[in-house]
C-alpha cells in the first residue's frame, strides 16, 4: 500500500492515513496496520531506526498521522499531548445544520473531561460541512460529540443508526487535516496540512 509522506525531517515523519487502515493493532491483533506497512518498508530498505506513532486516529478516518523516529523522541511529542501543547484540525460533515454556526461541546466521555470546538464552514441541503479542534483527545469524542449535539456525523454507523438518515456514505465523513505543535528537537513552530481526502472531495461534488 502507497503511504503518501506529507513531511519529513530528521526525527520526525509525518504521513497521510488513508481510511479503512488502523494505526495500531487492536485487541483482534490485526497484523497489516499503518505502523506494520510503515516499518516493514523501512526494513526492507535497510534502515536501522523504527517509527513510532505519536498519537492515533481511527480506522474509518482519513488523515495526518505523526511519527517519531525513534522512542526518545516520541516521548517528547507525547508530552507535548500531555500539555495540551499540541492542535489538531478536523473535517466533518454531520447531518443538518446545528443551532449555532460555531459553538463547544463539553459532553463528558466515561467520566472524563471532553471538549471539542467546531465552526460551521458551509451549510449544504441536507448537511453541514463542520472545521473541528478538540481541546482533549478522548477515544471517538468528535464522533460521540456531534451524535450527543443531535448532528451526528455522515456516515457513522457505530454511535447513530443509518436507518435514520437518507444520507448516506460508505465510512463516517472525518478527516484529520492539520496538526500543530512545537518540535520536539528544534522547538520552532510546525504546522502539517494535507487535503481533504479524495472520497470526500467527490461527496462534495455530488451532493450539494
Amino acid at each position: 500500500m502507497n503511504i503518501p509522506i506529507v513531511y519529513e525531517d530528521e526525527w520526525l515523519v509525518a504521513v497521510d492515513k488513508p481510511s479503512g487502515l488502523l494505526v495500531i493493532p487492536s485487541p483482534k491483533k490485526e497484523t497489516r496496520t499503518l505502523n506494520s506497512i510503515l516499518n516493514e518498508d523501512l526494513k526492507e530498505r535497510g534502515v536501522a531506526y523504527r517509527l513510532h506513532p505519536c498519537h492515533r486516529i481511527d480506522r474509518e478516518t482519513s488523515g495526518v498521522v505523526l511519527y517519531a523516529k525513534g522512542k526518545s523522541v516520541q516521548q517528547k511529542v507525547l508530552r507535548e499531548f500531555q500539555e495540551h501543547k499540541i492542535t489538531k484540525r478536523y473535517i466533518a460533515f454531520v447531518h443538518g445544520l446545528p443551532a449555532r454556526r460555531e459553538g463547544q461541546i463539553s459532553f463528558s466521555i466515561e467520566g472524563k473531561r471532553a471538549v471539542t470546538r467546531y465552526k460551521i464552514i458551509e451549510q449544504r441541503s441536507n448537511y453541514s460541512v463542520m472545521e473541528v479542534m478538540p481541546v482533549t483527545g478522548r477515544t471517538n469524542q468528535i464522533r460521540i460529540h456531534f451524535k450527543e449535539l443531535g448532528h451526528p456525523l455522515v456516515g457513522e454507523t457505530k454511535f447513530a443508526f443509518r436507518k435514520d438518515f437518507t444520507l448516506r456514505f460508505k465510512r463516517v465523513c472525518l478527516h484529520a487535516q492539520e496538526i500543530g505543535l512545537q518540535h520536539p528537537m528544534t522547538h520552532a513552530p510546525l504546522q502539517i496540512s494535507i487535503p481533504l481526502a479524495q472520497d470526500l472531495q467527490k461527496f462534495l461534488v455530488s451532493h450539494a
